[in-house]
């Protein structure tokens, strides 16, 4: 048995917040149909890199696709058309959860919004991930990760400062926004199918804004300023609330330190030789090390110099420094540590051979993470889904496949 064993989800989400939502409930065991459009499917089957099967020729599986929709089954509808309408609605009514992505109000077009919805069944959870929410003065723009990033403020404490070389707000490496509504999303679903379970037996609507969820997730930052009425400074790989904490080049490579207490600050000085600065009442706590970083972090960085990242991590891991090397995702993968926690796995598709994957952290003791579905190819199970699900034999799929319903 796993976590969500027994609950069913229809995902109606496409690119990458909710259909990484309905991957993560896909892992603890829930019972995922992604729904996608006849012909061409979620959007980012056409984005990213094409994988490759075993004889190295190019597959139609994305990259990105891959990376968001493990253990689901896929399924076609065109629910423009009222007979997909009546499939979805259908569908529904076997569900505990739906996830949705689409611009505020578009679902209301074809009856599948939650006011429409909400009473057949009243058990049904309904999260609605849309760019800036239901209501105000944006619903009706559409969503994508980098414009809130921007404007979530996130960009304006990303980058080097302003007057170096590089300077100036920066977008993170990945879709943050995206991934981090994702989490908001399986935490809400959760706590939501907890109330239906436990009070009155009824689900409710789930409203969750990327741009809202990005502005929560910047919290200290976001903090500082409330307190302070300043903006926090842009600082590179800094901090701007602890020092020494930021990346130094070595004799071969950079490598992060992050000095989290007065006590670790003692032992780096020890390890490079240096004792003395841990005795320097302008470096002896860490507001006084903050206070003085343009003193403190050239010293820092003249001794890192001399040796190699793996010299120093290595000391500085014996002495109980915090340290790591800037990876790759070649080095990444070749971990002792990540290879040790099985953070890379495989599993066979049907068109690419095998498929590496990125596995799910969490470590349940008695109720292990599920990967029994690879990505799906689309429309894959729609048979197989509507025949399960509403007993429709081979006549009807075949008339609801030529009037291009599926």
């Amino acid at each position: 048995m796993t976590c969500l064993t027994g609950v069913r989800v229809l995902d109606l989400s496409r690119v990458f917040s909710g259909p990484w939502a309905g991957q993560m409930l896909a892992d603890f065991g829930a019972e995922v149909i992604k729904v996608e459009r006849p012909g061409r499917g979620d959007d980012v089957r056409q984005q990213g890199f094409r994988a490759k099967d075993q004889h190295g020729a190019e597959t139609t599986e994305t990259s990105s696709f891959l990376a968001m929709n493990r253990g689901k089954r896929s399924i076609t509808v065109d629910i423009a058309q009222p007979a997909g309408q009546a499939l979805i609605k259908a569908l529904l009514l076997q569900c505990d959860i739906v996830i949705e992505n689409f611009k505020a109000g578009d679902l209301a077009r074809y009856g599948l919004d939650f006011a429409r919805l909400q009473a057949t069944p009243p058990r049904l959870v309904y999260c609605s991930r849309s760019g800036v929410g239901q209501t105000g003065p944006y619903s009706h723009q559409p969503g994508y990760d980098p414009i809130f990033q921007a404007m979530s403020g996130l960009m304006s404490v990303t980058g080097h400062e302003d007057g170096e070389p590089g300077g100036g707000p920066m977008r993170t490496g990945f879709a943050v926004g995206d991934i981090t509504a994702g989490f908001y999303a399986v935490s809400a679903i959760l706590a939501a199918l907890r109330h239906r379970d436990m009070v009155g037996g009824k689900g409710q609507h789930i409203d969750l804004a990327l741009f809202d969820a990005q502005v929560a997730a910047l919290s200290h930052l976001a903090m500082i300023y409330l307190v302070t009425g300043k903006q926090p400074a842009r600082l590179g790989t800094a901090s701007p609330i602890t020092c020494p904490y930021q990346a130094f080049d070595c004799a071969d490579a950079p490598i992060m330190i992050a000095v989290g207490n007065d006590a670790q600050f003692v032992k780096l000085c020890e390890v490079i030789g240096q004792p003395e600065l841990a005795n320097d009442m302008r470096f002896k706590t860490n507001p006084e090390r903050s206070r003085h970083r343009t003193l403190l972090v050239p010293l820092l960085a003249q001794v890192l110099k001399t040796r190699r990242v793996a010299q120093w991590y290595a000391d500085f891991d014996a002495a109980g420094v915090p340290s790591g090397p800037i990876n790759n995702f070649a080095e990444v993968f070749a971990d002792p540590q990540i290879v040790h926690r099985e953070m890379l796995m495989h599993m066979p598709h049907p068109s690419a051979g095998e498929i590496p994957q990125v596995a799910n952290p969490v470590r349940f003791s008695a109720s292990p993470v599920r990967y029994d579905r690879p990505p799906p190819l689309l429309g894959e199970h729609t048979d197989e889904v509507l025949s399960q699900w509403l007993a429709l034999d081979s006549e009807q799929l075949a008339a609801l496949r030529q009037s291009k319903v599926i």
